[in-house]
């Protein structure tokens, strides 16, 4: 039999769950999956289980937070260009709207550039600091990347500018030694130095915090900051992170907003995929309008998702969220195309090996991922998809 039999092991950690059941008012089973997830102690359960937002926690508790917001704050009152620089992904694109629309808001002088996943590969790079010297940009931001662009920041110094990182990836690291990049300020809750309650959040919740920052110091009111949450709740499912502490928050409260959400782009979205808008769930998210933004970073270019959210009317709305929900169809099909032919090489050739290697020369390259996934579910090894791409193979 090809398809692994899945075999579902219930971890059993020890507690008290009838206790803990009646104290909550909650199921056995739902006690027992909550202490599976490490939370524990009467405190930690009910944050999880009734948490609110005014549990999350101070944006100024991440490291490098007060230089950001003083720089930006300077170069806002300057009127400098300041560019964003985010990435092609779901967590990418929300972080660059969300940082966007908020120092717009404030009166920037702003612009966004978003690398080609194909074109330029992930993150900021030369060619984008290039472009940004030659467009007289003073400033540059990023989102949900730069934390590993050592030598493309190096270079923006270089050209004198001024540059801000935000991002929520893992240091780079030289032995016990951290190679931060050579930034003005460096917003990442995975650095060592960072005493942030809660690392695990994606990079448009970094964004957020920055916002949220930002308008308390500039006297923007609570309303407005909040505005921008279902995009931060987006991102978290998108970007497939724990839904503990306040990422469950974020996601909790982000959804009931997304019900009633005033953003053009996403209310055609939800139409678009015939959703009922007062029942998203994250299964939504993940399944059927996340993909939908992802498709366009996919297949063309991340500038589409983005457009969609900015859309200032209807038409622009409706016609740009049938464009991302036909992309997502097509790479449906595209991905189904390509585990079918995976799979019948494994059948065929690689039955016998530990460790799947699959060369398929006609797949997209920005599915191989995808369907490396598929077919490791499929067959329960190790996958590498390699695809042909400008310079050789590339895989994932």
């Amino acid at each position: 039999n090809t398809m692994a039999e899945q075999i579902w092991m219930l971890q059993t950690k020890r507690a008290d769950f009838d206790g803990i059941a009646r104290q909550f008012g909650i199921d056995p089973v739902t006690a027992r999956v909550i202490r599976n997830r490490g939370i524990e102690g009467r405190e930690n359960i009910e944050r999880y289980l009734y948490g609110d937002l005014d549990s999350l926690y101070s944006p100024w508790l991440l490291k490098d937070m007060r230089p950001a917001v003083d720089i930006l704050k300077r170069k806002l009152k300057e009127g400098q260009k300041i560019r964003i620089v985010g990435d092609y992904d779901i967590d990418g694109v929300c972080s660059t709207y969300i940082l966007y629309q908020a120092l717009k808001r404030l009166g920037g002088n702003v612009d966004y550039a978003i690398p080609d996943r194909i074109k330029d590969g992930y993150g900021i790079n030369e060619s984008m600091i290039r472009a940004a010297a030659e467009d007289g940009i003073n400033t540059i931001l990023t989102c949900d990347n730069g934390i590993s662009a050592f030598s493309q920041i190096q270079t923006a110094k270089e050209f004198g500018m001024t540059v801000i990182v935000t991002d929520h990836h893992e240091v780079p690291a030289d032995g016990e030694r951290e190679i931060l990049p050579p930034a003005d300020a460096v917003i990442d809750p995975k650095q060592r130095s960072c005493s942030y309650p809660f690392p695990e959040i994606c990079g448009a919740v970094v964004a957020y915090k920055l916002v949220q920052a930002l308008y308390e110091e500039s006297g923007v009111s609570r309303e407005e900051w909040l505005e921008l949450l279902e995009f931060a709740a987006i991102a978290t499912v998108g970007d497939v992170m724990k839904l503990q502490d306040e990422n469950r928050m974020i996601v909790k409260y982000g959804l009931k907003k997304l019900g009633h959400t005033k953003n053009l782009g996403l209310k055609a979205l939800i139409q678009a995929n015939q959703l009922d808008p007062g029942k998203i769930s994250v299964y939504h998210i993940g399944f059927v309008t996340g993909p939908c933004l992802n498709a366009g970073g996919r297949l063309q270019t991340a500038k589409l998702a983005l457009a969609l959210l900015l859309a200032k009317d209807q038409k622009e709305a409706w016609e740009l969220a049938a464009e991302l929900k036909a992309l997502n169809d097509q790479r449906k099909d595209m991905t189904q195309q390509g585990v079918d032919e995976a799979a019948a090489q494994v059948e065929q050739l690689y039955m016998n090996d530990k460790v799947l290697v699959i060369f398929l020369p006609d797949c997209h390259e920005s599915l191989a991922g995808i369907v490396a996934g598929s077919i490791r579910e499929r067959y329960n090894k190790p996958v590498f998809v390699l695809t042909h791409s400008e310079e050789g193979a590339k895989g994932s």
